[in-house]
């Protein structure tokens, strides 16, 4: 997503002088570590902050932020059920 907030301030012209994302979320380990197979092995929600300051007006970088969450394959895989297929390899 940093990479999003980079290209579309580029794009529009905005040069940055800060950019973070903070992330927030509780996870039980014991579904990480396999201890209770009950407990579910990740999130079941995230909370996230973006702090952004460079030449850009307030509006800029609403639409900014509308563009990364509309084209932002991170976003997009995060906030949607993914169909995964894992393949194994060993050599």
């Amino acid at each position: 997503m940093m990479v999003g907030y980079v290209a579309q301030c580029a794009v529009r012209g905005i040069t940055l002088e800060k950019l973070e994302i903070e992330t927030h979320g509780e996870i039980d380990l014991r579904g990480f570590l396999g201890i209770d197979p009950a407990v579910p092995a990740g999130y079941d929600n995230l909370s996230y902050v973006v702090r952004i300051k460079g030449n850009g007006t307030r509006q800029q970088f609403a639409e900014v932020h509308d563009a990364v969450m509309a084209t932002s394959p991170n976003f997009h895989n995060v906030s949607r059920p993914v169909d995964l297929k894992p393949t194994l390899v060993v050599e």
